[in-house]
Order: structure tokens, then C-alpha cells, then sequence
């Protein structure tokens, strides 16, 4: 199959699954998802599924890529922080429509690795680190929009504390792996607005940083 036919199929398949603002299908119709995805599954890079990854971790579906990018509402002047960078796919998204990306994970190899392909796809606004991600980025603090890629009972509260008034964040909660919910927060000037987006599937919020070289 055309790699064309392959993008449009793919592009439908988001639309369908509810993925309708331009500026996110634009820009995954740019970033290309197979260089996030090693060996075997490369092949599978265009369908609409999660697929594993190194480290025991996973890369999201796109459709769920598509939804909570779309969530965050993000403007071009935002400095966003990404939770959890696991391939870099979702950061690679998030640096077509943000001034700036800062990305965290206690993998020390994902965060390599998703190195690597920012550089290979020239994305210069794309900073990754090896960090607990539950602690956030005080150094780089306040942020306009905050993406957790990793299921927490709660939204962890040094990360609320980091994004602006004004802000948005978005995130899975849920106590076990099998019932969990995307929300988004709104920081406003007199406290904090819930909304619930949809039922989801991620790994757990784990504190530290993991022993992996």
C-alpha cells in the first residue's frame, strides 16, 4: 500500500475517532510515527493501536495522541511540559504547536533514545530529561499546559502547582489499570476546574527514576 494511502487511512481513522482540530491533525500528519517504534512493530506504525517499547512501556494509540493533544488547546506561544516521554511520539506532536516542550521520564534510555529522533527530525524546541516526572520541572516553571502520559490516583500536586494561572492540564486518573479516566484541569483565578474527557488504559505514575542505564 501507498505510503500516501497508508497517511490517509490513518488521518480517517482520527477523524472517526473523534481527532476534528486541524492544527493536531496537521500536525500528525507531519510528524511520522514509525521512527518512535523499533523492529517489529515499525510496520504497524500507521495503525490505530498502542504498540510496546522499551523498558516495559508503551507507545499510546494515536487516536488517544489525537484526543489529548486536543484537550490542551494549545496556542503557539505555549511552553508545554509532557509527564512521561516514553517513544518521544507525543512530544514530537506537541512541538508543532507549542513555542516550547519540555519532556521528563525516570527511563534514562527512553529519554536517549527519543533524543535521537528529535535530532533526526530537526525538532530544535524539544528539550527531554531524565527526572521523576510526579515532581515536574520547578526550574522551568510555570508552564501553560501540562500532558501526563501516565495513570496517577490523583493529579499529583507539585505538578498543579506548576502550571499557570489560566493553564491546562491534562492527564488519566485511576486507581487501577482497569478504570481510569482522562480529565483536564483549568487553573483559574479562584481555583481549579474538573472536566472528565473519556475512559483510557495507561501504565502507572511510578515516583523515581528508574535503574536502567
Amino acid at each position: 500500500m501507498e505510503d500516501a494511502e497508508l497517511k490517509m487511512q490513518f488521518l480517517y481513522a482520527l477523524r472517526s475517532r473523534g481527532v476534528t482540530n486541524t492544527a493536531v491533525l496537521t500536525a500528525m500528519e507531519q510528524v511520522d510515527r514509525a521512527p518512535f517504534i523499533k523492529g517489529y512493530f515499525a510496520e504497524r506504525a500507521y495503525e490505530d493501536m498502542p504498540l510496546p517499547i522499551a523498558c516495559g512501556q508503551t507507545i499510546s494509540q494515536p487516536s488517544v495522541v489525537g484526543l489529548m493533544t486536543q484537550a490542551l488547546e494549545i496556542s503557539p506561544r505555549d511552553t508545554v511540559l509532557e509527564v512521561g516521554t516514553g517513544s518521544g511520539y507525543q512530544a514530537a506532536i506537541l512541538s508543532q504547536l507549542a513555542r516550547r516542550v519540555y519532556t521528563v521520564d525516570r527511563h534514562s534510555r527512553l529519554v536517549r533514545e527519543a533524543r535521537e529522533v528529535f535530532d533526526q527530525l530537526g525538532l530544535t524546541n524539544v528539550t527531554a530529561f531524565t527526572a521523576d516526572g510526579s515532581f515536574g520541572l520547578p526550574d522551568q516553571a510555570p508552564f501553560d499546559r501540562i500532558l501526563v502520559t501516565a495513570a496517577a490516583e490523583d493529579p499529583p500536586g507539585p505538578l498543579l502547582a506548576q502550571l499557570k494561572v489560566g493553564g491546562i492540564m491534562v492527564l488519566p486518573v485511576g486507581q487501577s489499570d482497569a478504570v481510569q479516566h482522562l480529565i483536564r484541569v483549568r487553573r483559574t483565578e479562584t481555583g481549579l476546574d474538573y472536566d472528565e474527557l473519556r475512559p483510557v488504559r495507561f501504565v502507572p505514575l511510578i515516583e523515581g527514576v528508574a535503574r536502567d542505564g
